[in-house]
């Protein structure tokens, strides 16, 4: 039982690192997977709807469009975005968001969500029926004479048609208003032909697959099915890539922003994934098999949201959005810290402050529990030289030392694990904290002190032009990292040591070992485990200068 404090110890560093791993750190992408198209998709049988039938003689439709006609795209400016919208496919090219930037640097350029690498722009439409066999390469035209739009005090529509040879005709109508992230969208289609059309509209999003670097926090395709959160690896796309049921919405997620397409109508339906050559991720929703008689018109309508991983701007739309935000299987603690971090910040508006009294808080909570742990500790200190006779004298009987040490432990009232429970404890904040504090977009480029202009990202003074060993890039001295080490280190040697010589120096070991751990986390996370530590040795001094 002695060595009981040293397993735990190695327990949970090898638990640290066995997490790193498992959940961190994204494996090898999976071999390229060939895009289906819509036709190829098998859709879910749904009961056939009323279709209204309007005036159609009274009814302007454009005239059809040829694909090889040049494609104008139409910018559209709000306070929150600039968005381009190209005549080809009637895809979204180009989002850029105006309140966020690339870098922490301040004449960095605003935040673009559409990758260059991304070829054909997103929310890009399909029909299963044949009738529009290349929608990606049509020609649309648009409603607007001006390739310019403004939009800063009321909403705007913009209407994106093409017919085909037959008549046949596809609308896209976005609405964009100047106080949101949320584009209103609605498809239609129009059967001016002299027969029924039958298929499955489908609207999909492009992004770029993740799996080429490490991700510690989800990144990747998601939706709301059925009411739950379903969160897709992109390993997992090859073995499972068609998802049944009613999608509240379909997103792609990065670390700190998203797009998604939300139906208006709650209804079965079919989520389709895919990966192309060049990572090229798309998240189809399709859309139950519709007939389309001659001279009637259907739509469907959806909202389009793209923008931050906000909590607080996704709670205000009451569209199941917000269930987007899970930081993992801790995500019931991490969102309470999330909320009064931010309410912190709303006080003091620095979230390095707010970090700080946020683990000061914690620590408050776990207060009653580490007073007991550190009493421990402190009686087991105390009986360290009857520890160490015990020892000596049955040191060739391993069972009767232990016999006469749990013995001793009755005698004096002293749990050896006790010391462990703080530790212990520790390990599910630790992790809730870790995946609020990664993807929390309060904390992307927020600035502390000094040299830490931002709190998502690792610590460093100075900058390297050489790699160092264990470092992930930028290279610099990460002051944080090394501090929060040494108060590791000196909180292992104010506990009691064990016994046996090199038992002692593998718990020694231990400071050095998160440290190498920590040397690439945010700065944030380490903010937190060195006010932690700092708090915890405070701890411990007064609980061992109260029972001296």
């Amino acid at each position: 039982m002695e060595q009981a404090r040293l397993f735990v110890a190695i327990a949970l560093s090898f638990l640290v690192i066995f997490v790193w791993q498992f959940f961190m750190v994204e494996p090898d992408a999976p071999p390229p997977v060939e895009t289906d198209s819509v036709a190829e998709v098998a859709v879910p049988p749904a009961p056939k709807t009323d279709i209204a039938k309007p005036d159609i003689a009274a009814t302007d439709f454009p005239t059809p469009s040829e694909e090889t006609l040049p494609a104008r795209v139409i910018t559209i400016d709000t306070p929150l975005y600039i968005a381009k919208i190209s005549e080809r496919g009637a895809v979204f090219e180009s989002i850029v968001l105006k309140k966020y930037r690339e870098t922490a640097q301040k004449d960095s350029p605003m935040k673009a969500l559409i990758p260059k690498d991304v070829p054909g722009g997103t929310v890009y439409t399909g029909f299963s029926g044949g009738d529009f066999p290349n929608l990606d390469n049509a020609v649309f035209t648009a409603s607007v004479d001006a390739d310019n739009l403004s939009i800063s005090s009321v909403s705007e529509d913009i209407v994106f048609s093409y017919a085909s040879p037959e008549g046949i005709v596809m609308e896209k109508r976005f609405r964009f208003s100047p106080d949101t992230y949320l584009v209103g969208f609605d498809l239609t289609m129009k059967n001016m032909s002299a027969r029924p059309v039958e298929g499955a509209l489908s609207v999909g999003l492009s992004g770029q697959s993740s799996s080429n670097g490490a991700t510690y926090g989800f990144e990747g395709p998601s939706a709301l099915i059925d009411n739950s959160l379903e969160q897709i690896k992109i390993k997992s796309i090859e073995d499972k890539n068609i998802y049944d049921g009613k999608i509240g919405w379909a997103a792609i997620e990065g670390r700190y922003f998203f797009s998604a397409i939300i139906p208006k109508a709650s209804e079965s339906s079919r989520l389709h994934l895919s990966v192309a050559q060049n990572d090229l991720l798309r998240s189809q929703y399709v859309l139950p098999a519709v007939t389309l008689e001659p001279s009637t018109v259907k739509t469907f309508a959806f909202d389009l949201f793209f923008g931050p991983k906000s909590l607080k701007i996704l709670s205000q739309y009451h569209n199941g959005l917000d269930k987007l935000i899970h930081f993992g299987m801790f995500d019931i603690l991490a969102k309470p810290c999330l909320w009064l971090m931010n309410y912190i910040y709303s006080v003091i508006p620095n979230y390095g402050v707010a970090i700080i009294i946020l683990t000061i808080i914690i620590k408050l909570i776990l207060w009653p529990l580490g007073n007991k742990s550190y009493a421990s500790m402190n009686q087991m200190k105390k009986i360290q030289p009857l520890m160490a006779e015990i020892r000596e004298k049955h040191k060739d009987d391993k069972k009767k030392m232990n016999e006469e040490l749990m013995g001793l432990y009755r005698i004096y009232k002293v749990n050896p694990m006790g010391g462990c429970l703080p530790m212990v404890l520790q390990i599910p904040v630790f992790f809730a904290l870790y995946r609020m504090l990664y993807e929390a977009i309060e904390l992307r480029h927020a600035p502390f002190v000094g040299w830490i202009n931002d709190l998502s990202a690792p610590d460093r003074l100075f900058r390297f032009d050489f790699s160092i060993p264990f470092m992930e890039p930028p290279y610099g001295v990460p002051v944080l990292t090394i501090i929060m080490g040494a108060t590791m280190l000196l909180q292992q040697k104010m506990s009691p040591p064990p016994g046996d010589p090199t038992q002692a120096k593998m718990m020694m070991l231990m400071p050095v070992v998160f440290t190498f751990i920590f040397i690439n986390f945010s700065s944030g996370l380490v903010l937190y485990w060195l006010v932690n530590n700092i708090l915890s040795i405070a701890q411990q001094y007064y609980i061992g200068r109260k029972n001296a």
